[in-house]
């Protein structure tokens, strides 16, 4: 069975009030088409019954469950994102997960692969997946450091590529080429052929 595993699409990631710019730039051209491209993704699972597992990043407001050892997370604690019951750390409106919907999960982690110290693992044994569905925003970070644990735990690894985006065109590029070594890359048009 397939399964969609949706990372970040919080709105201090994507949203251009949001504070995270390592996605996506406040004034970016490219925000329009990655939402579309992820409701399409979104769309298209629901309409299949696939499950959907949304991935959030979240901390403790006093930020004392964040290991700052890393510049990108010694940052979040210091402009005050992804605070846990904060607008930044909830969904971007039109990619949450849809309330009742059994099929829909909601895992939050605190480190850049969304497996690391999370039930993501839990969620998707349990729903019987082998093959997952990736997307979701920063490409070169927490979408590719996901699929490479993905594929060394087994998965059979897609990425939806236009449902992904980084702050830098190049970064993005550049991990989608990577991953084309380990996951099939491809628009999420082509993610399932009709």
């Amino acid at each position: 069975m397939d399964a969609v595993i949706a990372l970040h699409y919080q709105n201090d990631v994507l949203h251009p009030d949001g504070k995270i710019r390592v996605g996506i730039a406040a004034d970016s051209p490219l925000r329009a088409g990655v939402i579309a491209a992820a409701e399409q993704l979104l769309k298209q699972a629901r309409e299949h019954g696939l499950p959907i597992v949304h991935v959030r990043v979240a901390f403790r407001p006093d930020y004392a469950d964040l290991l700052a050892n890393a510049p990108i997370f010694r940052n979040v604690a210091a402009i005050g994102a992804v605070a846990e019951g904060s607008w930044g750390a909830g969904f971007y409106d039109s990619l949450a997960p849809l309330d009742g919907d059994a099929r829909e999960f909601v895992v939050t982690h605190k480190r850049i692969n969304g497996f690391y110290e999370s039930s993501l693992e839990t969620v998707l044994r349990a729903v019987g997946a082998r093959r997952l569905v990736v997307a979701g925003v920063a490409t070169h970070s927490v979408v590719e450091s996901t699929v490479r644990h993905a594929v060394d735990m087994g998965y059979e690894v897609t990425v939806a590529a236009d449902a992904c985006t980084a702050g830098v065109p190049a970064a993005h590029a550049a991990a989608l080429e990577s991953m084309r070594l380990i996951a099939r890359v491809c628009d999420v048009e082509s993610v399932w052929p009709a």
